[in-house]
């Protein structure tokens, strides 16, 4: 079981809340006279600050300070509700469950394969999979250069599961991307796990790889550490966003 909270569900109670707050205060009260605009405005404040109260990241205090706001400007367009149906299906097909995950699409740089091919074995064969494999672009680089590998992905946003799908149609390069939830996949195949996911579930992941990874594989994370684990290796990528690949050998004491 996932030990982080639901983000999207705080977020609503909040909404909720601070809405019903200022209902209460606009019944109770006769000597101001705002807009329906001035009024979203105060539950965005109000939304905002009970936003920080629950210690959720910065950037949901913006989007709590917005939305109502936004949404009654919006309504004040008269935009065709078509719209809204087609930007939701859009960004559904193309984060998944992130709301859920609290893990966004991140793409891994070209600089991965290479700053890898010290890490990965080199005189026998091995499995490696790619939690989350986006558009399987690592996946297709690494089996293209690692022969003695079998390359695995799982991936369960829509549209990346799609395109990944098609590149592997159409590549020589040997690896196999599935559909499907990480979390109820068993780690005990691989001798190699490769996360690029976000700081929220990665506790969890760690607790999750002790439980089912053989002694002496290998997880790796992409940017970001497990919470008190001591990566026994460290590699600079040396690209755009100056991200670090870090390394935990399973059973090695941590």
């Amino acid at each position: 079981m996932l030990r982080f909270k639901n983000p999207a569900l705080i977020a609503l109670l909040i909404q909720i809340a601070s809405t019903l707050m200022v209902l209460a205060f606009i019944s109770s009260q006769s000597f101001l006279a705002f807009s329906l605009f001035e009024w979203g405005v105060l539950q965005g404040i109000l939304a905002s600050i009970f936003s920080f109260a629950a210690r959720m990241p910065y950037w949901w205090a913006a989007i709590h300070l917005l939305f109502l706001p936004l949404s009654i400007a919006t309504l004040a367009l008269d935009i065709s509700p078509l719209w809204f149906l087609i930007i939701f299906m859009g960004l559904w097909l193309i984060y998944g469950k992130t709301y859920k995950t609290q893990v966004p699409l991140y793409l891994s740089s070209k600089h991965v394969p290479s700053a890898l091919a010290s890490s990965l074995p080199t005189n026998r064969d091995f499995s490696f999979i790619d939690l989350g494999s986006g558009c399987g672009g690592l996946l297709k680089n690494l089996a293209g250069i690692h022969k003695n590998g079998r390359f695995y992905g799982i991936e369960s946003a829509p549209a990346p599961f799609l395109i990944s799908k098609l590149r592997n149609m159409w590549s020589v390069s040997d690896y196999k991307i599935v559909w499907g939830d990480f979390w109820q996949h068993d780690f005990s195949k691989y001798d190699v796990v490769y996360a690029y996911l976000s700081p929220v579930p990665m506790e969890s992941l760690w607790q999750k790889a002790c439980r089912e990874m053989r002694p002496g594989s290998l997880l790796i994370s992409n940017t970001f550490v497990i919470p008190g684990i001591t990566p026994y290796k460290s590699i600079p990528l040396n690209d755009f966003s100056n991200s670090t690949l870090y390394l935990w050998k399973i059973g090695n004491g941590d």
